[in-house]
This record gives C-alpha cells, structure tokens and sequence, in this order.
C-alpha cells in the first residue's frame, strides 16, 4: 500500500492513489483515515488525497478526508498538493487541467517544475443558505456570535467549504486554539465550519490564524485564504491581488468579476513509501 507525502506551507497530506488499493474500491474507512493521520500511531498528515477518481465533468477525480475521519468538499492546499501529485506522476505538464471534488470543479496549472501551482478556486458567495448558516436568506456580513467567554463580529462565506471569517486588530495562535474548537461546532453552522481570525495589514496584504473543521489549528490553508480575502474585499478593506500571511508561509489570492478566485501558492515534496497493514490493528 503506496503512500505519497507531500506539504503546502505546512499544511500536510496523505496522497492515495485508488488504483494502488485494490481492497478499498470505496476508499478508507473513517477507522483507517484516523490511523493514518495519527501522528504518532500512523504516517502523519492533517488530511488524505484519495484520487485520481473517474469523472464525468472533469479529468480528474478527487475525494478529500480530515484526519478525524470527515470529509472535505475542497481543499485549496490539497488540491495544489494533488496536482504536484499529477505532475510528478506525468499525468499532467503545462497545459491548465480540470479536476472535480464534492465541493465544485477547479482549474489547475502546474509551474516552476512542479513547485508552484495556481488553482481557479471557483466564486465566493456570502449567501446564508448556500454556505450554510441557520436563519433567513442572506448575506451573512458583520454579524454577532459568541464562543465561550467571547463575542465575536463575524462574515461567512462558502468557496465549496464553509467559512466563518472574524476581522480583527489583532490575532495569534492562541486566539485561533481558544476559540476555534467553539466556533467549528456553533449552533448556527449546519454542517460545521472552518474558522478564520483575520488581521488586515494594508490593502494588499492579510494576516490569517486558522482553525479547520475536523482537523484543528492549521498552519496554512488555501480555501481559508481565498475565503478570507475574498471577505475582506467585499468589507472594503483590500483590493483584488492580496498576499495572505500565514505561519506555514504565503499565498497570493487574486480576486476577480463575481468573487471568482484564482489562489497560487507552494507544493514541497516530502516522501514516498509503504504502508504496513500492521498499523491497522493497534488502535489510536
């Protein structure tokens, strides 16, 4: 059983390719991804990349699991990470390719031999009953919530994942691992959601401390970048290219017509190898 390890700015996954895991013709069990995922009971990674899969809209196909068995609509940095994946694999080469995940299509373009990739992340919608978030149709804009001993002014917004994004003057690791847990699980988000706690540096650059839906404080994410820029300029704060900060590193978000998002950032290869069945008998 291959595995292929790969990191974008920190934000680790697990590639599994189908066709190397005969045994699992509908993918991991939630039991397995854990193990997996575990970081001192398996091979370690904040996520697994399980394709390519057939599909009927794209040429690729791509299923994404957090590490505590969920799965993810989308994923900015898996999917980045994915088409390295194609490219090393000499699936793919210059030309722009397609992929399709549960959270919508995307278009890829693989530069810098493999080391940078741009991903067509789709439109941005603020829009209550599409990301989702309980109560009347809207957009959800500069709206009041509490986590534990805090209120929060808050945006929501949906690029395929839903995101709550929190401007604030100040930010930090440990405000994103008090009262992300909290939010993740807040009454008013259906289906969960991945929290944000942005800064905004000037008009071109954001500050982002990330908490993600099933797998917790997150050193980068690309659907968390694009979320949160994309709420910052529909607040009015930044134009359309912003760099977004992070502490596993940078990506370049650039914002166009409809909220439509164009997101570029790094791939780092980490490593290929075995998985033992062994792993699966002790459980985490």
């Amino acid at each position: 059983m291959r595995f292929h390890k790969y990191h974008a700015l920190g934000n680790d996954y697990l590639v599994l390719d189908p066709a190397d895991y005969p045994a699992w013709p509908s993918g991991p069990s939630p039991d397995q991804i854990r193990t997996l995922c575990h970081r001192n009971f398996g091979v370690g990674s904040d996520g697994i990349l399980w394709g390519p899969l057939p599909s009927s809209r794209c040429e690729f196909g791509l299923r994404i699991f957090n590490p505590d068995g969920s799965e993810a609509e989308k994923s900015g940095n898996g999917l980045r990470i994915f088409s390295r994946y194609l490219w090393d694999g000499g699936r793919v080469r210059e030309d722009p390719f397609s992929i399709e995940t549960p959270g919508g299509a995307v278009r890829s373009v693989v530069r810098a031999a493999g080391r940078e990739i741009t991903v067509e992340m789709g439109k941005v919608s603020f829009r209550s009953e599409v990301i989702p978030v309980t109560g009347p149709a809207r957009e959800v804009l500069n709206e009041k919530i509490t986590s534990g001993d805090r209120e929060f002014t808050f945006c929501a917004a949906t690029i395929g994942n839903p995101h709550c994004v929190i401007p604030l003057p100040a930010i930090s690791a440990d405000l994103a691992r008090q009262y992300g847990p909290g939010l993740e699980v807040h009454p008013s988000f259906p289906r969960k959601i991945n929290v944000q706690f942005l800064r905004v540096l000037d008009r071109a650059n954001i500050q982002i401390e990330i908490w993600e839906r099933g797998a917790g404080y997150t050193l980068a994410s690309g659907s968390s970048s694009s979320a949160s820029a994309a709420v910052a300029h529909r607040l009015g704060l930044v134009d359309r290219d912003v760099t977004v900060h992070m502490p596993g590193g940078k990506i370049q978000i650039e914002i166009g017509d409809g909220f439509s998002i164009a997101m570029t950032g790094s791939v780092t290869r980490v490593s290929d190898g075995e998985i033992d069945p062994e792993i699966f008998s002790v459980s985490p």
